[in-house]
């Protein structure tokens, strides 16, 4: 049975291996552990028993916006519904904060869809996502991956 949690500092190390392949990739930022320590509390991890096999982060990037980033899930769990758990539980704690807007920057434009994100043009990401992260990104300033948003919701100022 999976379980969805937050994770504690402990996980840093096995969240880390279970991204590598991806981080080498390209497909996924290089978070290291002291980035990770920061930002814990925007994680949600999947569990099978103790092995964490996906996670993923929404990270907040103003009043209104927040981002799905670093989902990803062991490549013999996929296709078997955790991403998409992981991609509405996200969802729900945009929600939660009272966010109006999800960006995610992805390669899986149709995973995103089937949960109303709809395409935009990279040139509408704030300036703030540009260099705080994609800057870091080995693909920066060719970027190939499709930016997506999806409406949540009005804020509560």
């Amino acid at each position: 049975m999976i379980t969805y949690i937050k994770p504690i500092i402990q996980d840093i190390q096995k969240m880390q291996q279970l991204v590598a392949q991806e981080v080498k990739n390209g497909n996924i930022l290089e978070r290291n552990s002291a980035e990770m320590a920061t930002t814990i509390r925007s994680y949600i991890v999947a569990y099978d028993g103790d092995v964490i096999v996906g996670f993923v982060a929404l990270h907040i990037h103003t009043i209104t916006l927040c981002e799905i980033r670093s989902l990803v899930v062991d490549e013999s769990y996929r296709n078997s519904g955790i991403g998409g758990e992981l991609i509405q539980r996200a969802i729900s704690e945009g929600n939660f904060y009272g966010l109006k807007t999800i960006l995610v920057l992805t390669y899986r434009q149709n995973l995103f869809e089937k949960f109303g994100f709809h395409v935009i043009a990279k040139e509408s990401i704030p300036e703030t996502k540009i260099w705080a992260d994609c800057i870091k990104c080995k693909h920066f300033p060719i970027c190939d991956e499709i930016a997506l948003t999806l409406n949540i919701g009005e804020n509560k100022e």
